[in-house]
């Protein structure tokens, strides 16, 4: 098994997650986006859109991303490696209705919590984007509606009271938040489980938490990425 990935994405984020959560041997491949190595015709054979993350599992290749102003797969590798690895059955259960749920909270973050959120905190770091007063307010849409999930069910985790591959997802997307510091007051139902990840599950959180710092670095260093052309956004020019 092969995923190719970088340390500071979110759903590359998510991935690594459930791979160490699933204790599951495979090669890290570390791509590079400064240089544009996910744009390079050899990575293009394997994703096509030319996104990051990308899983190869024998003859299986499944590339996962969201591509900021576009909804793209996001979750199909969590899935996957949920139903080809899980063992328990506990981080994506069959039971139809519980299933449901966690299905649900995945096409939320992908549709509708992780795009405003990335919307306004990682775009304007990466690409010619700016923060302004629209972005903020759709962003505090998408927290009022998880924290409303999460006190409406009174559950410990983001699709019931176990650990899901729903939780990966969200929480990657949460920590893009605490890259400019934004804080959860506004939102204790989602603060609580937000810190409650941290504390039960310190392993998977550090594998966020990495991805946060070297955010939390281009936030306050913007990088240069004047001479990669994108498709699709606006790449800043440099001064």
């Amino acid at each position: 098994m092969k995923l190719y990935s970088i340390s500071d994405g979110p759903p590359s984020i998510a991935c690594l997650q459930l791979l160490k959560a699933l204790d599951i041997k495979y090669e890290l491949i570390d791509m590079d986006f400064g240089k544009g190595e996910h744009m390079t015709k050899e990575y293009e054979k394997l994703n096509p859109q030319k996104e990051i993350p990308t899983l190869v599992d024998n003859d299986l290749i499944m590339g996962e991303s969201y591509n900021f102003s576009q909804i793209i797969s996001h979750n199909a590798i969590l899935q996957y490696l949920a139903d080809q690895y899980d063992t328990s059955g506990k981080l994506y259960p069959k039971e139809p209705k519980l299933r449901a749920i966690v299905n649900h909270r995945l096409c939320f973050n992908l549709a509708f919590y992780y795009r405003n959120i990335c919307e306004y905190t990682l775009m304007p770091i990466f690409f010619d984007y700016e923060r302004t007063p629209l972005g903020l307010k759709k962003m505090k849409i998408a927290l009022d509606t998880f924290n409303s999930y999460l006190q409406r069910e009174n559950s410990e985790y983001a699709a019931g009271n176990t650990l899901t591959i729903a939780d990966f997802p969200l929480i990657t997307a949460t920590m893009c938040l605490e890259v400019i510091d934004f804080k959860l007051d506004a939102w204790p139902y989602v603060a609580k489980w937000y810190d409650n990840f941290k504390h039960k599950h310190p392993d998977l959180w550090e594998i966020a938490a990495e991805g946060m710092r070297k955010l939390a670095y281009f936030e306050k260093h913007p990088p240069d990425l004047s001479h990669m052309e994108h498709p699709i956004h606006p790449v800043r020019k440099s001064a």
